[in-house]
């Protein structure tokens, strides 16, 4: 691995560290998910899994079922720049678990040229999207790594 490369898995691992924090906002108790979209080194949005703006903060009905209508913190932090004058063309997207399907394909129409996520789902017909429209996909586990 050359300096750069090492240099660039540092920075996509803090990233990765502060999506995790992030997610810590999430009202979901199955799993807390996190997303940033990062451009030229700087976030520029934010997301994470949780109902739709106005809507109670609970998203599993009385069964432990995650409701229908919850966000993906994907699906938070791209449309939140629908509402910035930021734009995700070439960014990057951080998020704390593998995107599914429909997430990835938000992610191609946003513009986003790499995904780094740090846990793997059982499907990944939304990792395999995203490779088909050329987008580099980098799976990086935070807790593999020394805190560097």
């Amino acid at each position: 691995m050359t300096s750069a490369d090492e240099k660039q898995q540092k920075l996509d691992l803090r990233y990765l560290r502060m999506a995790r924090v992030w997610a810590e906002n999430s009202y979901c108790k199955r799993r807390q998910v996190g997303a940033l979209v990062v451009k030229n080194k700087m976030i520029i949005s934010d997301g994470y899994n949780g109902t739709p703006s106005g809507f109670e903060n609970v998203c599993e009905d009385e069964n432990s079922i995650t409701k229908p209508y919850v966000l993906h913190a994907e699906a938070n932090a791209i449309t939140k720049l629908a509402r910035s004058s930021n734009n995700s063309d070439g960014s990057t997207l951080y998020v704390t678990a593998s995107p599914c399907i429909e997430c990835a394909k938000l992610i191609i129409q946003a513009g986003i040229k790499r995904v780094v996520y740090g846990e793997r789902y059982r499907l990944e017909d939304g990792i395999n999207l995203l490779r088909r429209a050329n987008i580099e996909v980098i799976y990086l586990n935070p807790d593999e790594y020394e805190s560097e």
